[in-house]
């Protein structure tokens, strides 16, 4: 684990290069991120961007996904991969906001991982970027840099959540996620890692 001042270096570091840490995944409405968040499961933010248009588009509102007819929302999003289970969860989903929290996504963990589909990856997404709580999103890009830097030495997603959380300013962790995604596209890559033009060079332990 990298010390406290390396972090807060770390941190200051990241802003400088990624001042803008926001969600790649557009939405307007809260349950619209909740929902292209399910989508992008096993598929890219980019095809998601293309998918949830025309989803919400036939779908407007939380009541027409509800009742939508499970064909019909399956060809929709066929594209993003396990369409069935999605659009099983989506319409599940829906009907639970509805019956259970009068059609609002709930700001709780707890009450958020009830959610058919929803793990603590999405939950976390949800209070940090809708309830602006502070949130550790743990996705591919954070578990590889946060090894890779030397934040943390397990593959484990709650692991890696837990240590995040004790090593980070909670009023930093949700926007420190955005960037590690944000750096993890533009510089730090699953199979080459272009070292040479990081910000975060003289801290990580890939490097060092």
């Amino acid at each position: 684990m990298l010390s406290k001042p390396k972090i807060k270096d770390m941190i200051s570091l990241l802003k400088e290069c990624y001042p803008e840490p926001i969600c790649a995944l557009n939405y307007e409405k809260d349950y619209e991120l909740l929902f292209a968040t399910r989508l992008a499961a096993q598929c890219t933010d980019a095809r998601v961007n293309i998918i949830t248009p025309v989803l919400f588009g036939r779908y407007p509102s939380l009541e027409d996904l509800a009742g939508a007819n499970l064909a019909e929302l399956e060809e929709i999003i066929h594209s993003s991969g396990f369409f069935r289970a999605k659009a099983r969860d989506i319409v599940a989903a829906s009907n639970m906001l509805l019956n259970e929290f009068e059609g609002k996504v709930p700001d709780a963990m707890e009450e958020l991982l009830r959610l058919p589909g929803v793990g603590r990856k999405t939950a976390n997404l949800i209070l940090g970027d809708i309830y602006k709580k502070p949130a550790v999103v743990v996705d591919t890009h954070c578990i590889r840099l946060s090894n890779r830097i030397g934040l943390v030495d397990t593959k484990d997603p709650e692991k890696i959540e837990t240590a995040l959380r004790k090593a980070l300013p909670p009023e930093e962790s949700n926007d420190f996620c955005h960037r590690l995604v944000l750096h993890g596209r533009a510089v730090c890559t699953a199979r080459a890692p272009a070292c040479a033009e990081c910000c975060i060079l003289g801290i990580c332990k890939k490097v060092l």
